[in-house]
């Protein structure tokens, strides 16, 4: 599925990156029992530094 997600994202919206982000276990902040994970379309430039990787997507967010 990950795959098949990157592929179309490609596609229709050209990112230069991604970011991949997934908890395991109520220490690593999974808060739901279930699996999920994030695919996020990353692009040269959309953050000043992109080093706190999935953290970091939203600046304004970062502390949640």
């Amino acid at each position: 599925m990950l795959n098949k997600s990157k592929e179309y994202l490609e596609k229709e919206f050209k990112p230069d990156d991604f970011n991949v982000g997934l908890n395991c276990g109520l220490d690593a902040g999974q808060s739901v029992m279930h699996v999920h994970m994030h695919l996020i379309p990353r692009y040269k430039d959309n953050v000043p530094n992109p080093r706190d990787g999935v953290i970091g997507v939203i600046p304004s967010k970062k502390d949640y």
